[in-house]
Formats: C-alpha cells, sequence, structure tokens
C-alpha cells in the first residue's frame, strides 16, 4: 500500500482524535516501518490494518466506520493532488464509471506498483451505474465515501446502495442513482497535502 495512504491516514486521526492516539495505535501495533511512512514509500497493508484495529478498540468505532471516514478524508487529497481527473469528466457518473480503464490506468503510471481495486461496470446509464468492487483488502467502505464525495463534487444528489457478494467483504456490488440537481453543502474540498515524512514520537 503506498506512504501517502498512511500519511494521510496518521493526519486525520491527529486532528479528529488527538496527537496522542496516533501515539497510541503506533505503540500498540507490530509494525516493521515503525510508524515512520513517507508519501512514496510502498508498505505492508497489514500495517494499516493493526492501526485501524487499534484505532476501532481506543475509540469504539468500527473498523468499517472508521474506513468509511476515512474515505470522506482522503477525498482532498485526490482533488488537491489531481485536479486534472475531475476537470476532463462532465458528471460524478461519467468519473466512476472510468475509474478502472482510465483513472487506474494514470495512477499505475505515477505509482507502477500500486495495488489497486477492480471495478467491473455492470451497466450504466446518464442516471444509474452499477459496478463490481473486487479487492482481497475488503475497503469497500471507502471506495462508497471517495464516491459519495465525487457526487458531492459535482453538485448532485445521489443514491448508493451496495450488496456484498461474500461474507468478508472483498467483492461487492454497488448500485448507484443521481438525481442530478445542486446539493445544498459547499463544494469545500479541503485544505491542500503537504506531502512530508510522518514519524510520531514514541511514548
Amino acid at each position: 500500500m503506498k506512504g501517502i495512504v498512511f500519511t494521510e491516514f496518521l493526519e486525520m486521526v491527529e486532528e479528529k482524535f488527538g496527537i496522542e492516539n496516533v501515539d497510541h495505535i503506533i505503540n500498540y501495533s507490530s509494525l516493521p516501518s515503525k510508524g515512520c511512512y513517507t508519501a512514496v514509500g510502498t508498505y505492508n497493508f497489514v500495517e494499516m490494518q493493526q492501526l485501524l484495529f487499534h484505532l476501532s478498540r481506543v475509540t469504539n468505532i468500527s473498523v468499517n466506520d472508521l474506513i468509511y471516514n476515512y474515505g470522506l478524508y482522503f477525498f482532498k487529497t485526490l482533488t488537491t493532488q489531481h485536479p486534472y481527473i475531475f476537470q476532463h469528466y462532465n458528471s460524478a457518473i461519467d468519473l466512476v464509471a472510468s475509474i478502472e480503464d482510465h483513472i487506474h490506468v494514470h495512477v499505475k503510471k505515477i505509482y507502477p506498483d500500486a495495488e489497486l481495486p477492480s471495478f467491473k461496470i455492470i451497466d450504466k446509464s446518464s442516471k444509474n451505474l452499477s459496478l463490481i468492487y473486487k479487492s482481497e483488502r475488503c475497503m469497500y467502505m471507502f471506495a462508497k465515501a471517495l464516491m459519495e464525495k465525487t457526487f458531492e463534487y459535482y453538485q448532485e444528489n445521489v443514491e448508493i446502495n451496495f450488496e456484498l457478494l461474500n461474507e468478508k467483504g472483498s467483492e461487492v456490488k454497488f448500485l448507484i442513482t443521481s438525481y442530478g440537481g445542486v446539493i445544498k453543502e459547499s463544494r469545500n474540498i479541503g485544505e491542500s497535502f503537504t506531502a512530508r515524512k510522518k514519524c510520531p514520537a514514541k511514548s
């Protein structure tokens, strides 16, 4: 897993739960990296699983809910680091439908060793989209959050439903319906990401 996913995650934990909980989840996890990540590095996904597990225990928030909220938080990184992706599409439906064949192709050019989920389009119209998400990391709630924020970015009302196709959630069917219109929330996509080495102090 790319380091930017770790650095942004720890930034979210610090912002939402405090620096003491950043130190806590690192100290209680067995991390070959020792919790010292760079945005361009590559790290074992097991480290993220441990961080999520210990954050869930200390906050009493389920792992899936943490993953979902992290997806909402991470969206600003996509819009600030890769704004051309959003400029290329006129609607959220078109962007989401192009994840597999366009967006992930560009991601691979930037991060050749990135391990990405697959998104297979089942059916698509101007207002509806159904697709199958597949990933052994089972972070479908992260994908759901990013899709929701994409529709918010384009100021479209949306309903996103999903069905787990297996128990662990490595294969999930998403049903997306866009209702168009302008949502009431502002189009604020958050502060810009500053790439830096994050190595929290041990207690």
